[in-house]
């Protein structure tokens, strides 16, 4: 057998990213630049590596309050619009060092308001942000902007999402809690999206089981899936046997409805007990629509190398599994067609044959 590919030489491959949270991402000493400029006086640590140690231990603590705390940290200092540029190009920065060429970031605009910034000065400074941070720099960036399922401002965040869908916001998301929550409870946002030709996934089946997934893709009609990995429960294994798909499982993958697999984060939730018992895995080998994304790079201390390195020594990935999952991702993408194929076909392809031709 060939030898794996290294974690360096994955570093170099042009990879793509479907499911990251802005407000997830951070680097340690930029939350903690934040805090002081803006008298945020409630971090665990103001010194680099302790923060950085802090988030990475309270993300895999297993407890999900505190895994939520996390966020109130890194939420907390992003509610000017400095701030928001500043994390926005060092997003897009950290992204492309780490030979990411194509990423749709995740935030929800709501939560960075509490300053008195309106919800269109949210996006217009994140959008400066990776304009800032991707010039030069090989990769594009585009934005989900996503609403809260325990709030009731859906259709208000899906609107801003088609009125800034010519300046760099791709898509909508709705996120948070899924038990009590299910997105039918924001059906009209997405009657609206569909009925505006836009595009938009829905985070379904990773805390919570099939009636999300199911809700996600019948009722409103989800592009992708966010996570998804719960569809596994629908897919039985009998004694060593073929798989069996059921109905919900057969639909995803027959459809191709991509899923945004998180690897190291769904171990932090408890959605896996470990990478080599993902069920990302398994859905590979029956050939649904999966790609690989980091979720939380700042909590779960990743980036999409790391996945892949993961991935590779858990289930001896080589280049033409990588390259699989990396164009799964560029067909899914909330970009036109054309766009699309040019990634696929100018950037994606020729860089991966060049790694697997030099190794």
């Amino acid at each position: 057998m060939s030898q794996l590919p290294t974690f360096e030489q994955i570093r170099l491959a042009p990879k793509v990213l479907l499911h990251d949270h802005l407000d997830g991402g951070l680097r340690p000493e930029t939350v903690i630049d934040l805090a002081r400029e803006s008298g945020y006086d409630r971090l665990p640590s103001t010194e680099t590596e302790s923060l950085g140690t802090w988030f990475r231990e309270s993300a895999d603590s297993g407890s999900l309050e505190r895994y939520l705390e996390t966020f109130d940290h890194t939420v907390g200092v992003m509610q000017t619009r400095e701030a928001l540029v500043r994390v926005a190009a060092e997003c897009a920065e950290d992204l492309a060092a780490d030979g990411v060429v194509y990423a749709e970031v995740r935030y929800a605009p709501e939560q960075h308001t509490s300053t008195g910034l309106s919800l269109e000065e949210v996006i217009e400074a994140v959008q400066e942000g990776f304009a800032a941070g991707s010039e030069g720099r090989g990769i594009r960036v585009g934005t989900l902007l996503t609403a809260m399922r325990h709030q009731a401002r859906s259709m208000e965040i899906a609107e801003l999402a088609v009125r800034y869908r010519d300046a760099g916001v791709v898509g909508f998301d709705i996120a948070g809690a899924e038990a009590g929550y299910p997105p039918t409870r924001h059906l009209d946002a997405f009657e609206y999206l569909q009925r505006e030709n836009a595009h938009f996934t829905i985070h379904a089946g990773e805390a919570f089981g099939l009636p999300s997934i199911w809700q996600a893709i019948q009722w409103c009609g989800a592009d992708r899936l966010g996570h998804g990995v719960r569809i596994i429960d629908d897919i039985s294994v009998q004694g060593g046997g073929e798989p069996k798909l059921g109905r919900l499982a057969a639909y995803v993958r027959d459809k191709r409805i991509p899923l945004e697999m998180c690897p190291t984060s769904n171990l932090q939730t408890g959605a896996a007990a470990s990478i080599a018992e993902h069920p990302i895995g398994l859905l590979r080998r029956l050939n649904f629509r999966v790609t690989v994304n980091t979720d939380n790079r700042l909590m779960s201390d990743t980036s999409v190398s790391k996945e892949f390195a993961k991935l590779s020594q858990a289930f001896g990935y080589g280049w033409d599994d990588m390259l699989w999952f990396t164009v799964n991702a560029m067909k899914s993408a909330f970009l036109p067609f054309d766009e699309r194929l040019a990634l696929i076909n100018g950037v994606i392809k020729p860089g991966f044959a060049r790694l697997k031709w030099q190794a």
